[in-house]
């Protein structure tokens, strides 16, 4: 009765829910969340500096997520980079004080917070020649205004970021009276058109001050009150948004800092200045606002802008929108067509004629809905990654994120199983059983950013090395069985596993080796079809008919094991050999190959092991249908998720749903797999046709392709030297 139950479960299952109708669902939501997406920008804007200055939360005790953007952890060649020939000046009291000190310490960690505290404290870098200074105003009165007077007055002086802000001080010695807090707003509106004046040249924030722990104030600081402070911020807010008439106000304020005091000010030692770590992150984001439109790091979506279209993608866009156009009119030509052919009544005998012939299906019709489909998916691609409609955010790894979504897929790729068709080693079945499972694991490892976990990341370089070699122990079983060494396997081969990485390298604006394995089990195809191709081509058949073909086969095998440990030993013959023209458009990246050899060189041996599931014939005698289905598809899955489902090119996650992680995963998986799946079946149609079997014909085709990669190579450089 439990068999039964349980047949019947999976079959009620797969009779509702298809994969065609599972493709609809993922339409209809990305639609509706793209429309949710665009009026919510409309609404609430889309400066995402703003919302680095204003919102966020905590992943974890010390890891702060801002709304809808990721943060940058800027190191500090990257923050002199940025700051070299800068002037940063930090104006207020002690707390704007151990900004500054934090600030300093990301651009130069051994400096130490010495010295008066009550006078100003002068920072500089003679290599970057960067100033950072910080001058003692713990109240806004004329001699903070004086201070901010001879800026407007003098440029040269005039500091290229400006950091204030003050209120403690003044609620500390007016005993919080409400003199004192008119009069403070009465210095704020006289100094307000100042620093909107120095705004328009230089970046200016408004430090808003930070909550206090009331508890832990001492005697003379308990007039500083919560209450008090809200006030001051109320004040300051106030005045400085309405400093200008015509526009917007230019003067950034700085009210992260509350929310991040919020969770830590219990920490403080004082009750009103903050812990070491809180003020480190509030510098943290300083330096992104700053920084990241300068040096763009990859890492730090925060206040960058849309990258602007290269020509190749506009190219690209144009090709895709022509196809799409093309396959509406396609469509409504032949559904014309078909209306006019359809069967109509026999007046005489009162029945239809059944004499039409279903037409196959042509290859202009494959080519023009493949890429109507294939330019929609881009379409998406690029939303995600590249054009900012949907949010992204950082990393936080716990291991209940990594172990109980492994715990998850186990359950269903037991509950999914059924009989191989054969029970030999390795058979077809359970080759993609492992592919399937391996794949959803380092899925799993890569949204949860279980890398810096380093017994986690260790078995996952395991399950990378042995889906490398499944990768070549297919190839080498095909050649080894059918001995078919023809052009027409090779560029199936190719076109299997190129086409989506040389798409997404267009669409995406990026380079061959940044989706690194499939340029790693393109070369390792290319070596074992060379090593097998060679004369003397060493087949089963020949091997089984005079064993004197394996001594020949392990020679081959032999001398490709010493090229690999020359190259994998020698870097700089193995850097000469990939940086050569046009090798090194290849596999070059970010102006090096060095990425690529050690990628290379990580998993060089792996053609040498083979790990069996099993050994007893029952358990050769099933699989799961569940691991096998993904793992018909890992090559999609794998491309894929570097931009819809991670984010920023794999180093964050793709927020859909906001304020819910644990849906927004959910309803991002669903549509990332439904994504890859299509994929991998319109790269299987175009096979078809763009690799026909004839050898005249795809000697053509050939040609074709190469004169599309020299014109790629040749657009690649001239945007190259456009950007120099």
């Amino acid at each position: 009765m439990a068999a039964l139950a349980y047949n019947l479960g999976k079959r009620e299952i797969n009779h509702y829910f298809s994969v065609r109708s599972a493709k609809v669902l993922a339409l209809v939501a990305v639609l509706l969340l793209a429309a949710c997406h665009l009026a919510s920008r409309h609404y609430r804007g889309n400066d995402s500096c703003e919302f680095l200055l204003s919102s966020g939360r905590f992943l974890g005790e010390k890891v702060w997520q801002p709304h809808s953007c990721m943060m940058h952890k800027y190191k500090i060649s990257e923050a002199k980079t940025c700051l070299v020939d800068k002037h940063i000046a930090f104006i207020g009291d002690s707390r704007i004080r151990q900004l500054f000190y934090s600030f300093v310490k990301i651009i130069n960690p051994q400096f130490k917070e010495e010295g008066n505290k009550h006078e100003n404290i002068p920072f500089e870098d003679k290599v970057a020649s960067l100033k950072v200074d910080f001058l003692w105003h713990p109240e806004v009165n004329g001699s903070m205004k004086q201070c901010i007077k001879l800026w407007t007055e003098d440029v040269v002086s005039k500091p290229h970021v400006i950091v204030a802000g003050a209120a403690t001080w003044s609620i500390k010695i007016h005993n919080g009276s409400e003199e004192a807090l008119s009069q403070y707003k009465m210095n704020i509106t006289s100094i307000a058109p100042l620093l909107e004046k120095l705004a328009k040249t230089s970046d200016v924030y408004w430090v808003l001050q930070d909550p206090v722990y009331e508890d832990l104030l001492s005697e003379n600081r308990k007039m500083i009150t919560n209450e008090k402070i809200d006030a001051y911020n109320e004040a300051a807010v106030s005045i400085l948004n309405s400093s200008t008439r015509t526009s917007k106000s230019n003067v950034k304020m700085f009210s992260v800092s509350k929310l991040i005091a919020q969770e830590t000010i219990m920490e403080s030692l004082d009750g009103l200045h903050l812990p070491e770590s809180s003020r480190e992150t509030s510098a943290m984001i300083l330096m992104n606002v700053y920084c990241n439109k300068i040096l763009k790091p990859v890492d730090g979506s925060c206040c960058q802008p849309r990258p602007p279209l290269t020509l190749i993608q506009k190219l690209a866009a144009c090709f895709f929108t022509l196809s799409i156009i093309g396959y509406l009119i396609f469509y409504v030509i032949h559904r014309n067509a078909h209306r006019k052919n359809k069967p109509c009544p026999d007046l005489e005998s009162g029945e239809e004629k059944k004499n039409i012939i279903n037409t196959p299906v042509s290859s202009l019709e494959i080519l023009l809905q493949s890429f109507c489909k294939l330019g929609l998916i881009m379409a998406y691609f690029y939303m995600c990654d590249r054009a900012n409609l949907f949010m992204k955010e950082n990393k936080f790894y716990t291991h209940s994120s990594f172990f109980i979504p492994i715990i998850y897929i186990l359950v269903l790729g037991v509950f999914y199983n059924e009989n191989t068709k054969e029970t030999k080693v390795l058979n077809r079945e359970q080759t993609d059983e492992w592919k399937g499972w391996m794949q959803l694991v380092i899925l799993i490892y890569h949204i949860s950013g279980a890398s810096t976990f380093l017994p986690v990341y260790m078995h996952i370089r395991v399950l990378v090395a042995a889906y490398l070699f499944q990768t070549g122990y297919g190839h080498f079983s095909y050649f080894w069985i059918k001995g078919d060494f023809g052009i027409h396997r090779v560029c199936q081969v190719l076109f299997r596993l190129n086409f989506l990485v040389v798409v997404l390298c267009i669409v995406m604006d990026r380079p061959y080796q940044f989706y690194y394995f499939v340029p790693l089990v393109t070369v390792w195809f290319m070596v074992i079809y060379i090593t097998l191709a060679l004369w003397p081509q060493v087949t089963q058949k020949k091997a089984n008919g005079n064993g004197f073909w394996y001594l020949g086969l392990l020679l081959k095998l032999a001398f490709l094991l010493l090229c690999i440990c020359f190259l994998a030993y020698s870097q700089g013959a193995f850097e000469k050999i990939f940086s050569l023209w046009p090798l090194s458009k290849c596999f070059e990246l970010e102006g090096s190959v060095y990425e690529w050899w050690f990628r290379w060189r990580l998993d060089r041996y792996i053609v040498a092991f083979i790990l069996i599931r099993n050994t007893p014939g029952y358990a050769r005698s099933i699989y799961s249908s569940f691991f096998a289905w993904f793992g018909k598809i890992s090559l999609e899955l794998f491309i894929c998720q570097y931009h819809i489902w991670l984010a920023a090119d794999t180093r964050g996650i793709l927020v859909l749903i906001p304020g819910n992680p644990t849906l927004n995963i959910a309803v991002s998986t669903f549509i990332f797999v439904c994504v890859a799946h299509e994929i991998s079946q319109i790269t299987a149609d175009l096979a078809h046709v763009v690799i026909p079997k004839d050898n005249p014909a795809l000697f053509r085709r050939l040609a074709c392709t190469l004169a599309f990669f020299a014109g790629l190579l040749v657009l690649s450089s001239i945007q190259d030297k456009s950007r120099l």
